[in-house]
């Protein structure tokens, strides 16, 4: 195994010192002491991407009127849908209870989350702007519905860097199945390269990154490091800096430095033999069913990557349940949810179980969400369409409002009506738990600051606790 070696001292004792340079102006606003907008109640994020849109009325927001009304004719006006096959009122085909001493309204489909009713902060009154996958994946991660801008985590990377110099700010979990717009909902765009996601392969069985293991000896890579710190630095005093020039070559030098770093720090992260039998057994990893436990694990990696200091994990769904955005369930919902929901259930409530007893829920934040929700009409005789009006997500730990249940849509849960929570406010939200002012962080770049929320967003006060 490399002797451990921190990229700041690297920095330091190069000739490069590149961080030092590019560090006073990236992270001024933010890395004094004490320098964040807020208080931060939230050091670290895992967000759990549901791909694909689950149906609200099946899982968090139960509509005892569409019950009644199943099989007639939807009697509200209809906005366009993606395919257009509207059938009749459908009523759920799963059964909801109230759990926790919050009473909080769960569906039968998570019997394991239900025991974690009292610390969720439901959302039930989501509303987007884009009735398509693509667009509406790239909103939600970005803030714009096409490639070119930041995601949230390289955001966050941006803004507070990450608390272990020797493991990327903004992983994602990858479980086999990217979220339709692929990598580029992980991007740092316009941000220097560094804040750019890595993605974790636990799926094909081979290297979680691949090419990680060195083919040199340490001393070695000390040198061919060295040299191109040399190099790079000679280029670089021809250079203005915070041009582009300079923050590509910033970035890569910055790249290598990390990827030294991770081939020490990957092989004790991965290994999961000092977790104890029983944790192991409660997220699933052991389970007979391979779509769990592949979930399981990826859960699993998630709490040890914030538990090591990692600022922002996507957790990804697996591959198996459908070839594509596995809740997307146009043809036979009933089947397909109990599917996903039985894949997800019981690592995700062990996931919080397991922060919970580390003492590290109260500062991650952790968010399940999918790109939109679904229609209360069928589509054809035992779907549900896309439905961007109203859906339901939910966030807990981190500062969030446990055994909440915020907003609400319309007797049929189609259109979000009280409490509107946009993907906008949704963002200035995350960013204030992590003590951000969503309006005050900003990148210059073609003329103009942008910002996560663009010209948007209101904090959602009700859902912090």
């Amino acid at each position: 195994m490399l002797p451990s070696i921190s990229r700041r001292n690297w920095l330091k004792d190069s000739a490069i010192g590149l961080g030092w340079l590019a560090g006073a102006a990236r992270w001024s606003a933010l890395q004094a002491a004490d320098g964040l907008h807020f208080p931060a109640k939230a050091k670290r994020i895992i967000f759990l991407f549901m791909d694909g849109g689950p149906s609200q009325v099946d899982t968090w927001d139960p509509k005892p009127e569409l019950t009644k009304r199943n099989g007639e004719p939807f009697p509200a006006s209809i906005d366009a849908t993606q395919f257009d096959q509207n059938g009749k009122c459908l009523a759920s085909p799963f059964t909801f209870a109230q759990h926790g001493q919050s009473g909080l309204w769960i569906s039968e489909l998570f019997p394991n989350l239900a025991k974690q009713a009292d610390k969720l902060c439901v959302i039930r009154s989501m509303k987007s702007e884009f009735a398509e996958h693509s667009q509406a994946c790239m909103f939600l991660h970005t803030g714009f519905a096409a490639q070119g801008r930041p995601s949230m985590g390289a955001w966050l990377g941006y803004g507070l860097g990450t608390e272990n110099q020797n493991l990327p700010s903004y992983v994602v979990v990858n479980g086999g199945l990217l979220p339709i717009g692929g990598p580029e909902n992980f991007s740092n765009a316009f941000l220097p390269a560094v804040y750019q996601a890595t993605i974790f392969d636990t799926f094909s069985g081979g290297e979680l990154i691949r090419n990680i293991r060195p083919a040199r000896k340490v001393a070695e890579q000390r040198a061919m490091l060295d040299f191109l710190a040399r190099e790079d630095r000679r280029f670089l005093d021809k250079q203005v800096t915070g041009t582009p020039g300079f923050q590509t070559i910033e970035s890569a030098s910055s790249n290598d430095l990390k990827a030294f770093s991770m081939q020490s720090s990957m092989p004790e992260l991965t290994d999961f033999r000092d977790e104890d039998q029983s944790t192991l057994s409660r997220y699933g990893v052991d389970s007979k069913d391979p779509l769990m436990a592949q979930y399981a694990k990826e859960c699993l990696l998630a709490r040890r990557l914030v538990e090591r200091g990692v600022r922002f994990v996507e957790v990804t769904c697996v591959k198996g349940i459908r070839f594509i955005a596995p809740w997307d369930d146009h043809e036979n919902l009933q089947e397909g949810h109990r599917k996903n929901a039985r894949v997800v259930d019981q690592p995700i409530a062990a996931l919080l179980s397991d922060l919970e007893t580390r003492g590290l829920l109260d500062s991650t934040l952790v968010i399940c969400a999918g790109e939109f929700g679904r229609t209360p009409f069928a589509q054809g005789g035992r779907g549900r369409d896309h439905n961007p009006q109203g859906f339901s997500i939910w966030l807990a730990g981190g500062g969030s409002r446990g055994g909440y249940s915020h907003g609400s849509t319309d007797e049929f849960g189609y259109r979000a009506v009280e409490d509107v929570v946009t993907v906008y406010d949704l963002q200035a939200t995350i960013l204030k738990l992590m003590g951000i002012d969503h309006e005050r962080l900003t990148y210059r770049w073609g003329g103009r600051d942008y910002r996560l929320t663009d010209v948007h967003g209101n904090v959602v006060q009700a859902c912090l606790a």
